[in-house]
C-alpha cells in the first residue's frame, strides 16, 4: 500500500475471475458505440483488461503509452516512457482504473480524441473517463490480482481484539 496510510481505509480485492467478468462487461458497453479502429492501452495496468476487450470486441491492434507515476510505495512525479504519434480519433484508450486523474490527464492531453474507457473509477478521476464499470470511493486501495497472493487472513473479530 502507498506510504500514507490515512489516505487509503478501505482495501477492495479483486480476483482474476471479477476482473475479467468487469473487463467483459466493459467490452458490452463499447461493443454499439463505434467501430473501433484499435486500442491504446496505457501500462502496466491496463494491460489485462485491453486483452479480453480486444479479444471480445475483435479488434487486432493494440498500442501501448507507457507512463510512469506511482508504485505500492508511493506516488511521484509522472514520467512518459513511451508515447504514441497520433490524436486518438476513433482509438480506444484502456486502463484498469483511473485514481487521481494524475496518468489520465497526461495521457488525456496525448491523445484527445481517443474514448477513455476504464474497468474501475474513483470521484476525482471519474470526469476524465468517457466509459467504466465500477466506482470505488477515494479512500479505497483496489487490490489487483497480479499485485497480492493468497493467504490466510486473521478473522474481524480476532483483529480488534489485538488492537485494543
Amino acid at each position: 500500500m502507498p506510504s500514507d496510510p490515512n489516505k487509503y481505509i478501505k482495501t477492495y480485492p479483486i480476483s482474476w475471475e471479477q476482473l475479467h467478468r468487469d473487463s467483459k462487461a466493459l467490452a458490452w458497453r463499447l461493443v454499439d458505440q463505434n467501430s473501433w479502429k484499435g486500442i491504446v492501452t496505457i501500462t502496466r495496468g491496463g494491460l489485462v483488461p485491453a486483452s479480453i476487450i480486444a479479444r471480445e470486441l475483435e479488434i487486432r491492434l493494440v498500442d501501448t503509452v507507457c507512463v510512469s507515476s506511482y508504485d505500492y510505495k508511493e506516488k511521484g512525479t509522472s514520467n512518459v516512457l513511451k508515447s504514441v504519434n497520433m490524436d486518438g480519433d476513433g482509438w480506444l484508450l484502456i486502463d484498469d482504473l483511473v485514481d487521481t486523474g494524475q496518468t489520465a490527464r497526461i495521457v488525456r492531453e496525448m491523445l484527445p480524441k481517443a474514448h477513455f474507457a476504464t474497468v474501475y473509477a474513483k470521484p476525482e478521476g471519474r470526469p476524465l473517463v468517457d466509459t467504466f464499470i465500477t466506482e470505488v470511493s477515494q479512500d479505497t486501495w483496489i487490490l489487483f490480482p497480479w499485485d497480492s497472493e493468497s493467504q490466510f487472513v486473521q478473522p474481524i473479530i480476532d483483529m480488534q481484539q489485538a488492537g485494543s
